[in-house]
């Protein structure tokens, strides 16, 4: 049902072509402006098949009068009556404002932006509908922007509840609905769904549901469609993530596919590295990383997602796979958003693979040009097996010689182009080695790639890794390992600051350590940066027989990794920072935390940087200072959950029920069109079913699977898979 595209504008005329010159005209005989037809491709309708799932954001109910005198405050009705008053009002800005009376009751018409067509509509003695919802003003019952129309006693009724659709600047309600009714009228809308599925499913036929969600009669109760409750709208939520579904599986199946250097495990440098730990594998990682070790056993490609809680251990499960590509012979890349997390991974691996004989390299942004030339070249010539940075291992001047290993950390923060371009390097390696052997023409095909391996700290809800990451293999390593204590977590108001201080103050002279985490502000890094200098010379004054370090951002990087290397050996007592320690610090003797302003915060990160604190032996706290005077309802529920649980799991669900799933799955959804009508949130059940019947579909009835995903997912950029 991709249907055709809409006509483009001809360059003879500056005007676009008549519609109705090819299959499936939106209005006949008339023609679609250029303008409208940028309008249109500004909401995703460049074909005449989108008209039809651009569905309705609400509906009015013009199908009755409601009498003025039964109209209550936060009711949105369709009232008449005749203009009794007309003014434009400077008080206190520019206001047109109209009284409309039906017998000895009235209501204001209230207008801020306004052309003179409108107050020549509204003039004295017309007889007007209209329709918004109702307020108690300054003059009394009131609407603000009504819609409105002059009628007389004998104009009709609607039949049907009006559809109001999602526009934008300049595209009206009138012209979108003779789009979509010409669509309607001229679109087959054959079901994808065989007839025996749709019948067990219990779910109503495709056609009837979409004109029943465009053209909804006045019996069918509005709450229903509002809420999205209606049988139509299951129907239409059932298919967009049964699309979903079968796109995951399509990918997931065409990986397999797709070659890659099978990498079987030869035990010879990950059981050296697993006897010289200090400690044992807890058995999710044991399990995880027998996971991890069969895929890249494989010829094609692994693209695994490992997820654990924050300490859970994900880091030796990392380095046990890059160890297994590196007996192999083959490189591996290890990707962090933040330097600092990259430099705790250079450090880390250093120290356990060093001894082994291999020397990670360390490639980052902020390199002099000297020492970025001098990694590239180890990277280039195969000096080095293990290459750790910052998005700077993507650019085009790092070249592999034969990548085997992408290992990407906090893989959420990474925009999906950053993703593709490490990926390339393995398969630019590739064609560049089959060259070199005379494989001329396996080389154009270039299909060698490297396997993938994602981290990520957040856990991510069932129902999420179910849609938006149904395409990857996803281990979980669901325990943490012995020794971890419990943190607790207060919630302290603003006011208590000097409480909080003498708690910082008492806990350091005990020989413990300190955070203080100073907030994002207004999104500024700037700004940011300026309060955790400002904190710092506060604490620095308050507790002068403290030590007291600064870290941010912005600090140089030698700078930036002696302050952190003197905390972690103790010779700092408190250190004050950005939020740039939200992942990949850890210090043992770090036991409380004092996040500021910890409802400018969203829930993930909060429990990132708690993660922080209750790495060793001792009891450990987590404090959250807030200001009650400036704290949102959605802030006061943020507090609320990160203070009753510390399940990263439970977090996540309880995070995706207050934001959606847009700011959970953060750049991974660059260029990725989010579900817009079902709701990962109240759909569960609905997932499950669009889960199972896309294997079905896929077994069984391939056609109706492709004829599925070319409704749905045709002229779509579907970047979630790679």
């Amino acid at each position: 049902m991709s249907g055709n595209p809409l006509p483009n504008p001809s360059p003879a005329s500056g005007r676009g072509r008549s519609v109705a010159e090819g299959e499936g005209s939106l209005v006949t005989p008339a023609k679609i402006p250029p303008a409208t037809l940028a309008k249109l491709a500004k909401l995703g309708i460049r074909h005449r098949s989108d008209l039809l799932l651009h569905l309705p954001l609400r509906y009015e109910d013009e199908t009755h009068l409601a009498p003025i005198a039964t109209v209550q405050p936060g009711e949105t009705v369709q009232v008449q009556g005749i203009v009794t008053h007309n003014e434009v009002s400077f008080r206190p800005r520019r206001t047109l404002v109209c009284r409309l009376q039906e017998g000895d009751d009235e209501l204001y018409l209230r207008f801020l932006n306004f052309y003179p067509s409108q107050q020549k509509q509204l003039a004295v003695g017309k007889q007007i509908r209209a329709v918004g919802e109702a307020r108690m003003g300054y003059f009394g019952l009131e609407m603000v922007h009504p819609k409105c129309r002059a009628v007389d006693d004998d104009t009709p009724l609607n039949t049907s509840l009006s559809p109001v659709y999602p526009t934008t600047a300049g595209l009206s309600q009138t012209i979108l609905r003779k789009l979509i009714t010409n669509a309607l009228e001229v679109l087959p809308l054959p079901d994808t769904l065989p007839e025996p599925v749709r019948k067990r499913l219990r779910l109503a036929d495709f056609a009837d549901s979409l004109r029943l969600l465009h053209n909804p009669t006045p019996d069918i109760s509005a709450s229903t469609l509002e809420d999205r409750s209606h049988a139509a709208w299951q129907r239409i939520k059932f298919d967009e993530l049964l699309a979903q579904q079968l796109s995951m599986r399509v990918h997931h199946r065409e990986r397999s596919k797709r070659i890659a250097p099978a990498l079987a495990a030869q035990h010879r440098l990950t059981d050296a590295l697993l006897a010289k730990l200090p400690f044992a594998l807890t058995g999710a990682q044991q399990k995880v990383y027998a996971e991890i070790s069969h895929d890249l056993a494989q010829p094609h490609p692994m693209q695994r997602l490992l997820l654990g809680d924050v300490g859970s251990g994900k880091t030796i499960v990392a380095a046990l796979a890059a160890l297994q590509a590196i007996e192999n012979g083959y490189q591996v890349a290890l990707m962090a958003p933040t330097e600092i997390l990259a430099e705790q991974h250079y450090l880390k691996l250093s120290e356990w693979l060093e001894p082994l004989g291999v020397s990670p390299v360390w490639l980052s942004g902020s390199l002099k040009k000297k020492e970025k030339t001098a990694a590239a070249e180890r990277i280039a010539s195969g000096d080095t097996m293990l290459a750790i940075g910052t998005h700077a291992l993507f650019q085009q001047s790092v070249e592999f010689r034969n990548l085997g290993l992408a290992i990407v950390d906090e893989q959420h923060k990474f925009g999906v182009q950053q993703r593709l371009a490490l990926r390339a390097k393995g398969t630019q390696a590739a064609k560049d080695e089959s060259r070199n052997n005379g494989g001329a023409e396996d080389a154009e095909e270039g299909r060698n790639e490297p396997h993938q391996l994602m981290m990520s700290a957040t856990p991510i809800p069932r129902t999420l890794a179910m849609s938006y990451y149904a395409d990857l293999d996803v281990s979980v390593i669901d325990e943490l390992p012995p020794g971890r204590t419990p943190v607790v977590t207060k919630l302290v108001s603003d006011g208590r600051r000097d409480e909080v201080f003498e708690r910082v103050r008492v806990a350091c002279m005990k020989g413990q350590q300190a955070y203080w985490v100073c907030p994002l502000i207004d999104e500024s890094e700037a700004l940011q940066l300026q309060t955790a200098i400002e904190t710092h010379q506060l604490l620095t004054a308050a507790f002068p027989e403290l030590r007291v370090g600064l870290a941010h951002g912005k600090l140089p990087p030698a700078e930036k990794a002696a302050v952190m290397a003197a905390f972690k050996a103790g010779e700092l007592q408190l250190l004050v920072a950005t939020t740039v320690i939200e992942v990949g610090v850890d210090v043992p003797n770090a036991s409380l935390m004092v996040i500021d302003h910890a409802e400018r915060m969203g829930l993930a990160q909060l429990h990132q940087l708690r993660g922080r604190v209750g790495r060793g032996a001792a009891e450990s706290m987590c404090v959250l200072l807030f200001q009650s005077e400036k704290l949102s309802e959605l802030a006061r529920a943020r507090l609320k959950i990160i203070y009753e649980s510390t399940d990263g799991f439970e977090i996540a669900q309880q995070d995706l029920q207050l934001r959606g799933p847009g700011e959970l799955l953060g750049a991974r959804q660059s260029g990725v069109a989010m579900l817009r009508f079902a709701d990962l949130g109240e759909d569960e059940e609905l997932l499950d079913q669009a889960r199972l019947t896309a294997d079905e579909l896929l077994q069984h009835h391939p056609e109706a699977a492709r004829a599925h995903l070319q409704r749905w997912m045709a002229n779509k950029h579907d970047y979630l898979h790679v």
